[in-house]
């Protein structure tokens, strides 16, 4: 890839803008950070610092007044703003890159979907999840038939913090669209239906544990795909003990995998991708195990190498498909078919029931 890189705008400096988008941008061949939008004043010096020759503006409509200067515009604000910000950007003639989830509900994410086809650009959606260690292991061995035919899909992204943030994840307004089913469930659920396909059911549970938490922070999900699967999905910030974050069985064999990829923690501490050449990788005493038999004294099976993760190779894609006409790496309409699942768990955790789809 070739040429002069397009130049995104990237709206939102907190978690997700400057842990992730900003570095992941900044590493991507054909890409290039342009401008940041935040109007927090600290978060406006912080991304100066962190990268000098960045425009820093207060406003998107700031970063919209310049569409003609920008090639790509990244949505990394609050969840209640994507759908408002997403569809300016659109009508400005920006391909567009939203933060998950896209939307607070499916028939948003679909009309934008729409918007996005009817002038021609990219609208993609950012499930960095997909380019994770395990769950690129996991992919792996299900496609070389490592498994068998899977019948089981466990799937838990579980933490330990007994006290609520605050913040507008974790507030109860429902314009906020905060809670872990949305937050952590949007990874959960897409990587299930990416793996094993439609949900034709959904059956949740959703609970509000911890003293003055306003919304869902310990939720389960049960899926029963219309390939047969069944998937059995946790988010919780009330783990006092983590489970695998992968437990998979299959007619040959399980899967089992305790650990989060790396990344967002190497992330976090400041380094970047392509400055190591061990980038994503985790040590060996964090493999998973593949194997079957009945009893736990064999330590489950055989471990088996996990795949470095690859959180750069999701804006390669965009960069990509902006410039070689290369596929979506995430479309609006995946997204969306997981906020089906979403809605209808929400659904289900409220009245007690399965909710067919």
């Amino acid at each position: 890839m070739t040429g002069t890189p397009l130049r995104a705008g990237l709206v939102g400096y907190g978690l997700a803008g400057s842990v992730f988008h900003a570095p992941l941008i900044a590493a991507s061949e054909g890409l290039a950070l342009d401008t940041v939008v935040t109007s927090n004043p600290e978060r406006q010096e912080q991304a100066r610092a962190e990268f000098p020759d960045v425009t820093v503006t207060a406003t998107a409509e700031d970063l919209l007044a310049r569409a003609d200067a920008l090639d790509l515009v990244v949505i990394a604000s609050p969840n209640k703003t994507h759908v408002p910000l997403a569809t300016a950007a659109l009508k400005a003639g920006l391909p567009v890159v939203v933060d998950k989830p896209i939307a607070g509900t499916a028939a948003e994410a679909r009309e934008l979907a729409a918007l996005a086809d009817e002038r021609g650009l990219l609208l993609s959606v950012f499930q960095n999840r997909r380019w994770d260690n395990d769950f690129l292991t996991l992919r792996a061995l299900v496609a070389d038939g490592e498994l068998g035919d899977v019948q089981r899909f466990e799937s838990r992204f579980e933490r330990w913090r007994p006290q609520p943030k605050g913040g507008w994840r974790e507030s109860g307004a429902p314009e906020e669209i905060g809670g872990l089913l949305y937050d952590l469930g949007s990874h959960v659920v897409d990587q299930a239906l990416f793996l094993f396909g439609p949900a034709a059911s959904v059956y949740a549970e959703a609970d509000i544990r911890r003293p003055g938490a306003e919304t869902d922070d310990d939720t389960f999900i049960a899926l029963t795909h219309t390939s047969g699967v069944r998937s059995h999905l946790y988010v919780s910030a009330t783990a006092a003990q983590l489970g695998p974050r992968f437990r998979v069985l299959g007619s040959k064999a399980g899967y089992v995998k305790y650990g989060l990829d790396p990344q967002e923690a190497d992330l976090r501490e400041g380094a970047r991708p392509g400055t190591t050449a061990d980038w994503g990788t985790e040590p060996e005493e964090l493999w998973g195990r593949v194997g079957s038999g009945d009893s736990p004294l064999s330590g489950g099976g055989r471990p088996v190498r996990t795949l470095p993760g690859d959180y750069p190779a999701y804006y390669a894609a965009v960069a990509k498909a902006l410039i070689d006409g290369g596929p979506n790496p995430v479309t609006a309409l995946e997204a969306a078919a997981a906020l089906d699942v979403l809605e209808a768990a929400r659904r289900s955790a409220r009245d007690g029931v399965a909710v067919t789809l």
